[in-house]
C-alpha cells in the first residue's frame, strides 16, 4: 500500500466557479473605483453591498459544490469543518490588539498543504464562522469572505517543490505581503461607506488614479499598523510553529488519503498447481 500527501485536486468545473467568483468578487469590491458621478450604483452606493453579500454566498456554494463533484470526498469536509472552527476560535484571541490575529498562518499553512480550492472555501467559510462567533456580521462580511478566500487560496498557488526551511521562508514572506493585500481589500468598504476627512474620502465620479491617492492615504491613516501587526504575527508564528503543523497536516492527509482508488490485481485464491497470489491495494489520486 502506497499513500502519497496531495492537495485536494480541481477540475474543470471548479476553476470555473472559482474564477467567476472572484471577477464578480472584483467588481463587487473595486466598483468605486470605475463607477461615473451619475451611474445609478453610485446613487445607491449604501445598497451596493447588501445586493453583493446576497449574491456571494450563493456563488460560493457554487464553488463548494463543483469541488466536492471534482475532488472533495466526506473525509476532505470532514478537515474542512475541523480547521474552520480552529480558524473562527483563534481569530477573537487577538482581533482586538494592534490587528493581531493568529488565524492567518493557519490559512496560510492550510492553503500549502490542501491546494488553491481547498484553501479558497476554507477561507471563506473560516471568517463566516469567525463572523457569527464574534458577532462580526454585517454588509461588509462577504468582502472578508472573498479577501479570506484569496488569502488562503494563494498560498496553495506557491510552488509545490520548495520543502524545508526554504518552505517557511516562502510561506512567511508571502503571508507578510498577503496580510497587507487582506487589510487593503478589506478597507475598500469601509473607504466608501464611512465619511472622512476631505483628502481621505471616497469621491463619486472622480478619475481613477485620484481615488487611488485618496484611498491609499486613508490605508496609510487608519490601518498600516493593523496590517503590520497582522503581518509580523503571521510571519513569527509560521516560522516558530509551522514545520510541526505543516507536518501534521500532511500526515492527516495522507491518513485521510482523499478519493482513494482501490484496485485488485491478481486472483484471489490461488488455481490448480499455482501458489495463491495476494491482493494488492493501491491508492492513488492521480
Amino acid at each position: 500500500m502506497t499513500t502519497r500527501s496531495h492537495p485536494v485536486r480541481l477540475g474543470p468545473r471548479s476553476v470555473a466557479a472559482l474564477v467567476l467568483v472572484s471577477l464578480v468578487g472584483l467588481a463587487g469590491i473595486g466598483w468605486p473605483l470605475f463607477a461615473d458621478a451619475g451611474a445609478a450604483v453610485t446613487d445607491h452606493a449604501a445598497d451596493a453591498p447588501w445586493l453583493f453579500a446576497l449574491i456571494l454566498p450563493l456563488l460560493i456554494a457554487v464553488v463548494v459544490a463543483t469541488i466536492a463533484d471534482c475532488g472533495m470526498d466526506a473525509k476532505a469536509v470532514a478537515m474542512l469543518g475541523v480547521l474552520a472552527a480552529v480558524g473562527a476560535a483563534l481569530r477573537p484571541l487577538g482581533a482586538g490588539t494592534a490587528g493581531l490575529e493568529p488565524m492567518f498562518f493557519l490559512m496560510v499553512l492550510s492553503g500549502r498543504v490542501l491546494g488553491p480550492g481547498f484553501g479558497f472555501v476554507l477561507g471563506a467559510v473560516t471568517m463566516f464562522a469567525s463572523a457569527l462567533l464574534t458577532g462580526g456580521v454585517g454588509p461588509w462580511m462577504p468582502t472578508q469572505m472573498l479577501a479570506m478566500g484569496w488569502f488562503a487560496m494563494g498560498a496553495g498557488l506557491l510552488p509545490a517543490g520548495v520543502r524545508g526551511r526554504r518552505e517557511l521562508l516562502v510561506l512567511s514572506v508571502y503571508g507578510f505581503v498577503a496580510a497587507f493585500a487582506y487589510g487593503t481589500v478589506t478597507n475598500l468598504y469601509g473607504w466608501v461607506t464611512i465619511g472622512l476627512a476631505p483628502g481621505l474620502s471616497f469621491v463619486p465620479g472622480a478619475p481613477a488614479d485620484e481615488n487611488l491617492v485618496r484611498f491609499a492615504a486613508y490605508v496609510l491613516a487608519t490601518s498600516l499598523g493593523w496590517d503590520l501587526g497582522r503581518a509580523a504575527l503571521t510571519v513569527v508564528l509560521t516560522l516558530s510553529v509551522g514545520g510541526p503543523l505543516l507536518r501534521a497536516l500532511r500526515r492527516a492527509t495522507r491518513r485521510a488519503n482523499f478519493e482513494a482508488q482501490v484496485t485488485f490485481e491478481g486472483p484471489v485464491e490461488g488455481s490448480a498447481g499455482e501458489a495463491p497470489h495476494r491482493t494488492h491495494v493501491t491508492y492513488d489520486r492521480t
